[in-house]
């Protein structure tokens, strides 16, 4: 759907917004401009707790070490005592039988808990070519931005593919980005923004090529801070800042070759901070000992921003 088809469309849910009238939405695919200063509201990634979920993918599991079982409300409970704004309730750690009760019931215990659910994130891949098994991936990916707009979360997080299988491949890069598409119509009639991370090793040239193929206002990068494993990359988180709809930090980042290393947070606040960045910024935290080193892992966070 070309851009003039889809403004036209949308006409009747934004006609009088502000924001439409004002060409926002219309520069949607160009970096997006924010007015007034950067502004954060912290979080944290379910992931950070991957370990001590009673679920993960639909299977049961125990503690990996004597840190404490827990589950999605349990979670949100974790966020209050640490005071993070928001939570991103990673889809990986509900119980296979979740259905609406069980999302509406996630929406009112973080209401009441005044944690905002910053989104979700599925692992979707969508290099696999095309076919019946990239139609599956489409398929679960719409049910999943169903389930974010039972939870009131305005974002999810998707994964493109792999760098391997986009390189040399404009066949694979035209896929990924149809079905990104798709998706971000579907995401629309919710009002829910599809953040495409610079997961599987892409590059900063194959993230903005993404951007600029998708003709939809409802679509950005989710940011992850450790995943440009390159010898340049806070160049580029620079280059990629403009078009953020959500930033994941983690406290480490690594080589080419795969080796951790301590990230600079305050280097990556300041990109954030130079980026006029508005929006979550989310902890997901990847290291060892995590009930132990959320706390200091968030101060120092907060400190950079």
């Amino acid at each position: 759907m070309r851009r003039r088809e889809f403004l036209g469309s949308a006409a009747g849910i934004w006609s009088g917004c502000n924001l439409c009238l004002r060409g926002e939405f219309l520069s949607a695919r160009e970096p997006i401009k924010r007015s007034g200063p950067p502004r954060f509201q912290v979080g944290l990634a379910a992931y950070s707790l991957r370990d001590y979920f009673s679920y993960k993918k639909g299977k049961a599991q125990q503690p990996s070490d004597n840190g404490p079982a827990i589950d999605m409300v349990g979670f949100l409970d974790y966020c209050v005592a640490n005071q993070f704004d928001a939570a991103e309730l990673t889809s990986y750690f509900f119980p296979p039988n979740a259905d609406k009760s069980y999302f509406l019931g996630l929406k009112h215990a973080a209401f009441i808990r005044g944690v905002a659910i910053s989104g979700t994130a599925i692992g979707n891949n969508f290099t696999v070519g095309a076919g019946p098994k990239l139609d599956a991936e489409i398929a679960e990916a719409k049910k999943w931005i169903d389930r974010a707009s039972l939870m009131g979360a305005p974002h999810v997080r998707f994964f493109a593919g792999t760098s391997r299988q986009l390189d040399g491949n404009p066949q694979r890069l035209e896929e990924a980005a149809d079905a990104l598409l798709q998706c971000a119509q579907h995401a629309a009639q919710y009002g829910i923004f599809i953040g495409v991370e610079n997961h599987g090793n892409l590059t900063p040239t194959q993230m903005l090529t993404i951007m600029k193929r998708i003709d939809s206002p409802w679509i950005g990068i989710n940011l992850d801070t450790g995943n440009f494993h390159s010898t340049t990359p806070y160049q580029d988180l620079e280059e990629c800042i403009s078009y953020a709809v959500n930033v994941q930090v983690k406290v480490s980042m690594k080589t080419p070759q795969g080796k951790k290393y301590p990230a600079d947070l305050d280097r990556i606040g300041k990109i954030l901070k130079d980026g006029n960045y508005q929006g979550y910024v989310i902890l997901e935290y990847e290291d060892d000992a995590p009930y132990d080193q959320i706390p200091t892992a968030l101060a120092k966070l907060k400190q950079a921003l």
